[in-house]
């Protein structure tokens, strides 16, 4: 006997369409999950790599700091102790400056002049003392002027008093001293104007 197809075929093509059209939709379905997914481990990968990188730089931050918190120590440390080495230098240029100083007192200090009192304040010293006479005055004046050690002299107030019946000219002087590398240049300018 034949057989007879009952069933419609466009009905039959319908239905495998229909299979079909729900197949790629699962797959579709499927394909846009595991996307989603890879997308977002995707993501969650960078961020957990951008954090890594962020702690990292807050690690390299705070040793960073630590480092420039003990080169300021340091540079303390040094400004101190460069600090203290210029005064061991000044300690160690003026060492021999008041031996110069008081040779060059007395070795300016003519026949007749007397000192009773010395006073330094910074580089002005006052002088007070008595001499025979005014002349005497003078010219100590202007050997303390050609001294390489003392300038600018200056005669504060001088008076005349009786002392054991002589006639005694009481003074008071200021002079200003000078660093013996000023007085050495000063002497031999004074050397090289004189020759």
């Amino acid at each position: 006997m034949a057989t007879i197809n009952l069933l419609d075929w466009r009905q039959e093509r319908r239905e495998r369409r229909k299979k079909q059209f729900q197949r790629a939709l699962i797959g579709a379905a499927l394909a846009g999950a595991a996307l989603v997914f890879g997308g977002l481990q995707w993501i969650q990968g960078s961020i957990r790599y951008q954090n890594a990188r962020n702690h990292f730089l807050q690690q390299q931050i705070v040793r960073t700091n630590h480092q420039i918190k003990q080169i300021n120590q340091l540079q303390t440390v040094k400004s101190h102790l460069l600090a203290r080495m210029r005064v061991i230098e000044q300690l160690e240029q003026s060492r021999s400056h008041i031996v110069h100083f008081f040779d060059q007192l007395v070795a300016t200090l003519p026949p007749g002049i007397y000192l009773n009192r010395l006073n330094e304040k910074g580089k002005m010293t006052t002088l007070r003392g008595d001499a025979d006479s005014n002349s005497r005055v003078s010219t100590y004046l202007r050997n303390l002027d050609a001294s390489p050690w003392f300038t600018a002299p200056d005669l504060v107030v001088i008076t005349a008093k009786r002392i054991d019946g002589q006639r005694v000219s009481e003074f008071t002087l200021q002079v200003q001293n000078t660093s013996p590398a000023q007085g050495k240049k000063r002497e031999q300018r004074a050397r090289g104007g004189a020759a």
